[in-house]
């Protein structure tokens, strides 16, 4: 990932932000320094994002609002662990700083609409 705005092309759909996300951690990753404590936060990274794309997808498929609202509550947690990754790598100052705070704009972003769904749903 070079040094510009992944996330300039707004994409509308949720599970496509969901699935960039995921793919552009990996990509911030591939850049990392190679240490035990990168490893360690490269690991959880891309765990967390891709876990939270993969929960949305199974949220699509629930039978009843409690269900979904489940999932939701799942992405949610799983966006917050990807931020508190990168705000870790931000304060240890490792990666690309323009492509973390990219991430970290969007996680926020992220969060709020997944959230917003939940309180819709309820």
């Amino acid at each position: 990932m070079e040094n510009k705005n992944p996330f300039i092309d707004k994409i509308y759909n949720f599970e496509d932000r969901l699935v960039r996300f995921a793919g552009e951690s990996i990509y911030f990753t591939r850049n990392l320094e190679k240490s035990f404590e990168n490893e360690y936060y490269k690991n959880q990274l891309i765990r967390s994002s891709g876990s939270a794309a993969l929960n949305f997808g199974e949220a699509q498929g629930t039978l009843t609002d409690k269900d979904f609202i489940f999932k939701l509550t799942l992405v949610v947690k799983e966006l917050k662990e990807s931020r508190n990754s990168l705000k870790i790598l931000e304060y240890i100052n490792e990666g690309n700083e323009k492509n973390r705070t990219f991430l970290l704009n969007e996680t926020e972003e992220l969060i709020a609409i997944s959230s917003k769904m939940i309180i819709n749903k309820k």
